[in-house]
């Protein structure tokens, strides 16, 4: 992140607890599954540009620049802990940041808008066949003891600006008012 973003000051933001409602009353956000997010600066970069909330939500605490709109949410190491936070939050003003199928499904649910970090946005009509191939390349790599079929691609550059982009166009549908 160093060296993108000239304004970028990193510092330590304190982290919240679970038991803190931090994320309530914040109607208008930005939520980032960010435990393994490559695209936070460029989601900051977005947020800070519409002067939205920008909230990041992981199991341990994250270096994020010092901002008011910038906050982080630490939840315990419950399984899911950090996927539960983030579908509990959202709704019809929030914009989700995840490669998590299922919690993506339970965003969209809760009528937010969802892209996974190389800009592709997750829809009601399409959810329901992402997650059955999720499922059957689940039985595949299990059926293959452990030999491996081949991961994701690389994340790349493209992929870096096709995620600007879309969170650019997908902020600006958001309603700021409700």
């Amino acid at each position: 992140m160093r060296g993108q973003e000239g304004s970028f000051q990193r510092r330590a933001v304190a982290a919240r607890s679970v038991h803190h409602p931090p994320l309530s009353g914040i109607a208008r956000m930005i939520l980032v599954d960010a435990d393994a997010c490559p695209v936070k600066p460029e989601a900051i970069r977005v947020a800070l540009r519409h002067e939205m909330p920008i909230v990041f939500v992981a199991n341990q605490g994250l270096r994020l620049p010092d901002h008011p709109l910038i906050r982080m949410f630490v939840v315990g190491d419950g399984f899911d802990a950090a996927d539960d936070a983030i579908a509990e939050a959202a709704g019809p003003r929030s914009v989700v940041i995840t490669a998590d199928i299922l919690l993506a499904e339970r965003c969209l649910k809760a009528g937010a808008q969802v892209l996974d970090h190389k800009g592709a946005a997750f829809t009601t009509d399409g959810i329901g066949g992402q997650i059955a191939t999720r499922a059957i390349m689940a039985d595949l790599r299990a059926g293959l003891d452990g030999q491996g079929i081949g991961g994701a691609k690389p994340f790349a550059k493209a992929d870096r600006s096709r995620f600007l982009d879309a969170l650019e166009t997908t902020v600006r549908r958001v309603p700021r008012r409700p």
